[in-house]
């Protein structure tokens, strides 16, 4: 990694000491200086577009593995599950879990909303409930690699590959609720029927593995947590709202659709009560996580 960091900052000066003695060669010809300029950039953005994602890399520990899942008939079977227990946001282990799932005993589906500075962007979180059993919880994120940091400017420009977490609430939810700074986390019971809460959760699956096999950069913008879910099977069929993208607002757009359960109430008393953070952290190791959670919630 710091062999890489070594070379980039190298070619960055190479660059920028090559693009100086350009534009002093064509020094008082300014169309010239322009050309120059336009064909560096050219040459930048050719070797940018040459970039390919990759598995290959020295990965932060707690997505060190890629899940994948097998599907036979009604059972689905899901490699690399995730289950981390932390101790600090930093300091946790990590087990990889392999689960099976029938899926005739899906019953719904609920969203997360994650929260950590502007009002407009949010992380999103679908987690799947299955009859007797903890619920199934899909987040796409970026894959970092040992010694980076998520930058949403650096998201415009390949620098990190899309990964699909599948996980435990106690895991995924609860890192950020518990031990990261910051952070807010809404929850909401969709209004999806199993069939369809099925259809939608083999969709996943099939992203799942398609990023396990082959991997896709992560963009801020066009390719990141709530823009996926719109390019699955299951949901291609919903019309396009710039909500998707200010993805902040998902859940009043979601509430406007009738997509999420409301318990009658108007959208900001619903949004107050389906804050969770609080009994987040009262649940804390609770085996019942999940159920505690969703207690007392509008629409659950």
């Amino acid at each position: 990694m710091a062999l890489a960091i070594d070379l980039r900052v190298i070619a960055a000066v190479v660059y920028g000491l090559a693009f100086a003695l350009l534009l002093f060669r064509f020094k008082g010809n300014p169309l010239r200086q322009l050309i120059a300029g336009f064909v560096c950039f050219a040459t930048v953005l050719a070797w940018w577009l040459t970039l390919k994602p990759s598995n290959d890399g020295r990965w932060q520990s707690d997505n060190s593995k890629t899940a994948w899942a097998e599907v036979q008939g009604s059972e689905v079977t899901i490699h690399n599950l995730r289950n981390c227990d932390y101790r600090t946001e930093l300091d946790y282990t990590c087990q990889w879990l392999t689960r099976t799932v029938d899926l005739n005993q899906i019953e719904g589906v609920d969203l997360f909303m994650n929260y950590w500075g502007s009002p407009l962007i949010a992380h999103t979180i679908l987690s799947f409930n299955v009859r007797g059993e903890h619920p199934i919880a899909f987040s796409i994120e970026t894959r970092q690699q040992i010694g980076q940091d998520y930058s949403a400017v650096l998201g415009f420009f390949r620098r990190y590959t899309l990964i699909s977490v599948v996980s435990d609430e106690r895991d995924v939810v609860r890192v950020r609720t518990n031990y990261r700074h910051g952070e807010d986390l809404y929850l909401y019971h969709t209004t999806a029927t199993p069939e369809f809460a099925r259809s939608l959760f083999l969709s996943y699956i099939g992203m799942t593995n398609q990023l396990h096999d082959h991997p896709q950069w992560y963009n801020a913008l066009t390719r990141n947590c709530t823009t996926e879910i719109y390019t699955l099977q299951s949901m291609r069929s919903q019309p396009w709202d710039w909500r998707i993208l200010l993805n902040g607002k998902a859940d009043e757009m979601a509430y406007e659709k009738g997509m999420i359960a409301t318990g009658g109430l108007p959208f900001q008393q619903l949004k107050q009560r389906a804050w969770i953070n609080p009994a987040a952290r009262e649940a804390n190791d609770d085996p019942d996580f999940s159920a505690h959670i969703r207690k007392n919630r509008p629409g659950f």
